[in-house]
């Protein structure tokens, strides 16, 4: 892919995210039915909703400016996930592997974050104010992820994790 304009990146950026969010839609079920805590079981199917809603609005910008989402690979959250991953064949007690979860989730939502906060930028200065709204609202609600599972994790989880044998 040529980066001649801001818009080729942008694209470039987009077809990135559509793919990690891709990628996500496989890994969270995954995380989920690794995760001991029920809150958190909870955390990683409602987010994997938001993460659907995240690929459809993905390809209602893709839409909208006649582009292909295709051809991106997202080579940061495929790393990630495959980090995530090696956390669950660990055998290890249940808050602990809980706490490696969410460290493992946290990674993934602040990459999401860098990304959708830098493709909003990108919207922003090309004039593009439905893609960056559209962007905006998903920067939120990846931020509210990431805060759910600092919350989850302060509550209980990491304290669980510490007295763990």
């Amino acid at each position: 892919m040529k980066l001649n304009s801001l818009r080729d990146l942008y694209v470039g950026e987009l077809k990135d995210l559509h793919d990690a969010e891709a990628r996500l839609v496989k890994a969270l079920p995954k995380m989920s039915k690794a995760a001991a805590s029920p809150e958190l079981r909870t955390a990683f199917d409602h987010h994997l909703e938001e993460t659907r809603t995240h690929a459809d609005r993905l390809a209602r910008i893709f839409e909208r400016m006649g582009e292909s989402p295709k051809g991106g690979k997202c080579k940061g959250i495929e790393a990630i996930i495959d980090e995530g991953e090696d956390v669950m064949e660990h055998d290890a007690p249940a808050a602990v592997s809980d706490a490696a979860l969410i460290s493992a989730a946290q990674r993934l939502e602040h990459y999401e974050i860098a990304s959708y906060g830098t493709a909003y930028t990108f919207a922003r200065r090309l004039g593009l104010d439905h893609d960056a709204r559209l962007l905006e609202e998903t920067l939120r609600e990846e931020k509210e992820a990431d805060k759910k599972l600092t919350t989850l994790a302060e509550s209980y989880i990491n304290e669980e994790a510490k007295s763990a044998r």
